[in-house]
């Protein structure tokens, strides 16, 4: 445990311990040996953001709350966005020293099989086929050539495709892989697996308790994403405070300020307009309430700097 680790409060103390009902101690052992290049152990991301204009929303309400944002992430698809729409939100991020990270596409989820349907979810959001690979490369290369510097998948084999793309110079050597919430691994072997295919960080299920993070913190130090609040289809879990722990146990992690109880946006287009920019104010507002509260809690340093993207070395396969 660090120095810093002694001086946060749990919520409720002194209070309980003073009827006798005290937490205990919490274990040095747990705590991640892991951070950011920086030094700092946090990152913030608000998902979910569409295109311009919920963009625009993001930053405008960010600005007015004072809560910095490390990441921009988007849902639908890169393939759902024209090159302006993309150019917008590159140049809008790059002014704030944001990383923008679009979501690569297709996904079997809207693909024609019937499987993803089925009470077991079949092949869930992975790529189908050679198609579907070729499409999340078609979409990786477009984004990359018009300055998107952070891709969104979904399969170990696109992300695999595109990491080889990198070491060769394809795409280039600092575009960051990020392995979306929806294959999140559930343990130390499969987080380390992703890892090693070229993930720069990793969104796990919303669902992982602290000893989980720990368990996956003893095999890898790549960055970690978990979604404070997850939408419903993911849980609708709320674990505010918990934040201070999450962090202790996760670093280096992204705190992703998700929103339950609010409309699926996914494929996004016009006709969701006002949800998804209602939606967006109210991700900032909800990463407003946990900067409230790990400041409250003595929790809130140790953020890595604003404008800082990138994860430090990481252990890869070797490609032949």
């Amino acid at each position: 445990m660090t120095s810093s680790d002694s001086l946060v409060r749990r919520p409720g103390e002194p209070v309980l311990t003073g009827l006798g009902l005290g937490a205990p101690a919490a274990d040095p052992a747990d705590s991640s040996a892991y951070a950011f290049p920086d030094g700092g152990t946090w990152r913030t991301e608000i998902p979910s953001v569409e295109g311009p204009e919920a963009l625009s929303a993001v930053l405008k309400e960010s600005t007015r709350l004072d809560v910095p944002v490390h990441r921009i992430s988007q849902g639908s698809g890169i393939w759902m966005l024209s090159d302006a729409e993309i150019t917008d939100m590159v140049e809008g991020c790059a002014e704030r020293g944001i990383e923008l990270c679009l979501f690569t596409g297709p996904r079997g989820s809207w693909d024609t099989g019937a499987s993803t349907r089925t009470d077991s979810g079949g092949a869930g959001p992975r790529a189908r086929g050679h198609d579907g690979l070729a499409g999340c490369v078609e979409d990786a290369l477009r984004a990359a050539g018009l300055g998107v510097k952070c891709l969104l998948v979904a399969d170990e084999g696109v992300l695999w495709t595109l990491h080889r793309l990198r070491t060769q110079g394809v795409l280039p050597a600092d575009t960051t892989f990020k392995v979306s919430a929806l294959i999140g691994p559930v343990n130390p072997a499969s987080y380390a697996l992703y890892e090693r295919l070229g993930a720069d960080s990793v969104n796990v299920p919303s669902d992982l308790t602290p000893a989980h993070l720990t368990e996956i913190r003893r095999v890898s130090g790549a960055p970690m994403d978990l979604y404070i609040e997850a939408p419903d289809d993911l849980g609708g879990y709320v674990r505010m405070y918990e934040a201070a722990e999450l962090i202790r146990r996760g670093a280096p992690i992204y705190l992703k300020f998700g929103l339950s109880k609010a409309p699926g946006i996914y494929p996004y287009g016009a006709q969701l307009r006002d949800v998804a920019l209602d939606t967006a104010r109210e991700r900032v507002r909800r990463g407003r309430l946990v900067l409230d509260l790990l400041a409250r809690h003595g929790a809130g340093g140790n953020m890595s700097a604003p404008g800082s993207r990138l994860p430090g070395p990481l252990r890869r396969f070797a490609i032949d």
